[in-house]
């Protein structure tokens, strides 16, 4: 297969797309290529000189046409197809984006990706919690990605930009640009470099003119965005409104709205062109429904142990304990042990997140007021007999913190999930409760 690569590198240097869901003449001398590659490979596998000559035969078989530029004619169409969001997977309750380059006289129909990651490379779950995450810019033919989102049930919308054919190769060579090897991989950003603004950035930046969006949209924060797309999916939001800090709270801009596909659609649907002679047009001419289906994101599942009755049950369940322990003149020490290992774990990852991690709107972070590492330090304290009194100090700086957090909270400019207040009480619980405990015995 490495004369097949080397020359898939010669056709994207050439700038030549060999995408059709029909075979086309070129198609067939790349199956040709293909085909012969591999028999001629094995024969020559050790034989460097012989190697070289077949490779020079096997291109000499293509048409001098297929190693010359093409450039988008006048009836060739490039879109924006915007794909619904879905219960797949939780990457894909936020849609999807892509171009389409069609160009019928050419005998070509092809989707660039800007959304294409994998699982399986090395560290990949590391490297997504410290925002390293490398995605990368795909193609495919249009049969195939439509094929792929039909079957997870997302409406797909094209919108056919308002283009120039020069405005259309322009776009149609950076692309082509951005897909050479070296070019193809980037580093994604959730919320200001992911697979709609990417596209957004593309057009912006070939189109002959200033687009003009409208502004008449309610304001909304990063936040808010999020949750309307997990909405039904009440651990995902706990776990992002845990994970997020204070600057996703911050109100969007109608650009920046447009890392979500919906936001992008919209946008686009009513933006126009102001070209630099002071002539306007529509920067969309068709929206071109591909595939209806009823946003299955609406259709929530029931379910009952939800983040917020969680929360509850935990917090009647160590008030519980603590009343036991306060009658029965006992001490749950394993109850405070496994309360504050958790929030100690929880607090290394808020940690992580905040101090290390690259991502987008995690620092500051107010949830580390009550999640924080020295909770496991605390831990140790609270198991060590002989630390009685320090673990007294941990415990009255942790009530005085949390009573100050809670009723501050509405001073604080980051949004409270109502599934963090039973928990804050808990600890809270456990806390006062201990210091209640070191005075009643220091006295007696």
């Amino acid at each position: 297969m490495l004369i097949f690569n080397v020359f898939e590198n010669r056709i994207l240097a050439g700038k030549l797309m060999p995408f059709s869901p029909s075979i086309s003449a070129l198609s067939r001398a790349i199956l040709l290529l293909r085909l012969e590659t591999r028999v001629f490979s094995y024969i020559c596998k050790k034989n460097m000189r012989q190697y070289i000559i077949v490779y020079l035969f096997l291109l000499s078989l293509l048409p001098l046409s297929a190693q010359q530029k093409v450039s988008l004619g006048e009836e060739s169409e490039i879109s924006l197809l915007i794909c619904g969001p879905s219960h797949d997977k939780s990457f894909t309750l936020y849609g999807h984006a892509a171009f389409r380059i069609k160009d019928t006289a050419q005998n070509f129909d092809t989707i660039f990706n800007y959304g294409l990651f994998d699982f399986t490379s090395s560290n990949f779950l590391y490297r997504f919690a410290k925002g390293e995450t490398d995605y990368k810019l795909g193609a495919a033919g249009f049969l195939d990605y439509m094929i792929e989102y039909q079957m997870r049930g997302s409406y797909v919308n094209e919108l056919v930009l308002n283009l120039t054919t020069e405005e259309k190769n322009k776009i149609w060579d950076a692309l082509l640009i951005n897909y050479l090897p070296e070019n193809r991989v980037y580093r994604y950003n959730f919320f200001f470099d992911n697979c709609a603004t990417r596209l957004v950035s593309i057009v912006e930046q070939h189109i002959n003119g200033r687009i003009i969006y409208n502004t008449d949209q309610p304001e909304q924060t990063f936040r808010d965005l999020i949750n309307y797309c997990t909405r039904g999916h009440h651990w995902l939001t706990f776990g992002c409104d845990l994970a997020l800090g204070s600057p996703t709270d911050d109100l969007a801009t109608p650009r920046e709205k447009m890392f979500l596909p919906e936001h992008l659609e919209s946008a686009f649907k009513t933006a126009t062109v102001k070209s630099e002679d002071g002539s306007s047009r529509s920067l969309i001419k068709a929206v071109i429904p591909l595939a209806d289906f009823e946003p299955e994101i609406n259709n929530y599942p029931p379910e009952l142990f939800t983040p917020i009755v969680c929360s509850l049950l935990i917090l009647l369940v160590t008030a519980g304990i603590t009343y036991w322990e306060w009658k029965r003149k006992k001490q749950a020490k394993y109850l405070d042990i496994i309360l504050f290992t958790i929030a100690g774990i929880a607090g290394c990852v808020l940690f992580f997140l905040s101090f290390i991690s690259t991502h987008p709107c995690v620092y500051p972070n107010w949830s580390l007021v009550w999640l924080h590492p020295l909770h496991l330090v605390g831990v140790l304290l609270i198991a060590v007999k002989r630390f009685a009194k320090a673990a007294f100090c941990y415990h009255f700086i942790n009530f005085v913190a949390l009573t100050i957090l809670l009723p501050g909270w509405m001073f604080i400019p980051q949004h409270l999930n109502i599934a963090f207040v039973p928990l804050i009480l808990t600890l809270w619980i456990r806390s006062v409760f201990a210091v209640y405990r070191y005075k009643t015995q220091k006295i007696k």
